[in-house]
């Protein structure tokens, strides 16, 4: 438990470093190199899906069996550098700070009027196109993008390391990165990407409703109406074209009394979504600050509860 414990706080002092190639960066040119050699043999609706899942079950198995490997000779070595290894790969795994220092560009660039480069630093952490978002849709984009990885970056990773360390940890972020690369339901990818996302949807079920739970008791510690989070979580937690995003994206509307989802653009298309959240309030370029504090919070709150079972089940 320790590993972990010094691993979180690791991720909260220092983030991703920009100098240190991330794992996610391997895991990434994995998928599009596996992806171009199952593309030749796998065409047509039906094979591109069993192509899709070929893809799914060797970049997870690859990513789980590397990491279970490369801790396995660490401990070989010395069991220390097998904590140590394991330790930094947790930290790795981890996104609170990074989520932090991403979106901030954004809102330090909105609040000095900079729009073009408050687009350009938004298109780093969304799918949709920015170019032509006004301030409103660049807080709104902001808001929603910190909300759904308070589960998809910590609260989901967490839950996995803490029942398989950083082997299933890192195996998880393969699924999620497999997710964001080739789960589009677009032309290309709807077939071929059909396998990742169902398998991504899966792994975020329970988490991404315990991260809901988080953000709630997070608001109430800091002071936001918990209350509308619980009832605004659930009336909207299902406007989402994602099973598990709309839960954390409606708590965190719901405890800041304001009103997120609607119309995106992807790929030059419009896509329509419902509404999450009551417009109580207009959006303000500071709620992007607020749902950065409530990340934290939350990611507090989940760090403590999983650290209290784990504890409890080793003393069982």
């Amino acid at each position: 438990m320790l590993r972990i414990v010094i691993g979180y706080g690791m991720d909260l002092l220092f983030g991703d470093p920009y100098w240190l190639p991330h794992p996610i960066r391997f895991i990434g040119n994995g998928i599009k190199h596996v992806e171009n050699i199952l593309r030749k043999f796998f065409k047509g609706d039906r094979q591109e899906r069993t192509g899709g899942m070929i893809l799914t079950v060797v970049i997870v198995a690859l990513t789980y069996g590397i990491t279970y490997l490369l801790l396995h000779m660490a401990g070989m070595i010395h069991p220390y550098l097998k904590i140590g290894l394991e330790t930094f790969l947790i930290f790795q795994i981890l996104a609170t700070k990074s989520l932090d220092r991403e979106s901030r560009k954004v809102y330090i660039q909105l609040k000095e009027g900079n729009m073009p480069e408050a687009r350009k630093y938004l298109s780093y952490i969304v799918g949709r196109d920015t170019k032509d978002l006004d301030a409103n849709e660049i807080t709104r984009g902001t808001i929603e993008t910190v909300a759904e990885n308070i589960s998809d970056g910590i609260i989901a990773p967490l839950i996995y390391i803490y029942i398989g360390g950083a082997p299933l940890g890192m195996a998880y972020k393969a699924i999620n990165t497999l997710d964001s690369m080739v789960g589009y339901k677009n032309e290309k990818y709807l077939n071929f990407g059909r396998a990742s996302a169902r398998l991504d949807d899966f792994m975020n079920y329970i988490p991404a409703r315990l991260t809901a739970f988080f953000i709630v008791a997070a608001a109430a510690f800091l002071g936001y109406n918990w209350k509308d989070g619980v009832k605004i979580t659930k009336r909207d937690c299902r406007n989402h074209k994602s099973p598990n995003s709309g839960y954390p994206e409606s708590a965190v509307a719901g405890v800041l009394g304001i009103q997120i989802g609607g119309t995106n653009t992807y790929f030059g298309e419009k896509v329509h979504k419902p509404t999450i959240g009551d417009p109580t309030r207009p959006l303000e370029k500071d709620d992007i600050k607020r749902t950065i504090g409530i990340m934290y919070a939350a990611s507090a709150a989940g760090m403590f509860c999983l650290m209290m079972i784990k504890y409890l089940v080793v003393l069982v």
